[in-house]
């Protein structure tokens, strides 16, 4: 089984020591879902939904997201991050929006945080903004599709 890395020999938490490691171009993508009742996403895609237009909010929440997962998840490192791409996708069976972010960083350590954390405030951003007329919406299948730039790359299956 692989060491955890953000545990010291005494098994408390610490931030992982990115110091010695070398800068390089990191990219993450990650998906997430949110599904919902048909007429809720006629509403979101008809920009009927009293709050305002859902995805541009939930775009502007996922960029603002990823810029401050370090301050959200506690042993995390700030990272340069030089890109960051939301795009929605409206599905009609099951009804729903998925969600798929793309975090680009330049740095020592990956950006895949950021994508996770982009992709759940876009999804929680969704919900906020039409829970008054669906309660029964569901976030699901947050998931890295593809990390790459550092010593261990990702492909989802």
């Amino acid at each position: 089984m692989p060491k955890l890395t953000h545990l010291d020999c005494k098994g408390s938490a610490r931030i992982v020591n990115v110091g010695a490691k070398k800068a390089t171009k990191r990219r993450a993508i990650v998906s997430a879902l949110v599904l919902m009742k048909p007429a809720t996403l006629q509403a979101i895609t008809a920009n009927k939904i009293k709050k305002g237009n859902v995805l541009d909010t939930a775009r502007i929440a996922s960029i603002m997201a990823a810029k401050d997962t370090c301050k959200l998840i506690p042993l995390c490192h700030p990272i340069n991050i030089t890109n960051i791409q939301i795009d929605f996708r409206i599905i009609t069976k099951p009804a729903g929006i998925e969600i798929k972010t793309l975090v680009e960083g330049y740095d020592r350590t990956g950006v895949e945080m950021e994508a996770l954390v982009a992709a759940s405030l876009a999804a929680l951003t969704i919900y906020d903004m039409c829970k008054a007329i669906d309660r029964g919406m569901r976030i699901t299948d947050i998931k890295l599709l593809e990390k790459s730039g550092g010593k261990s790359d990702y492909h989802a299956k």
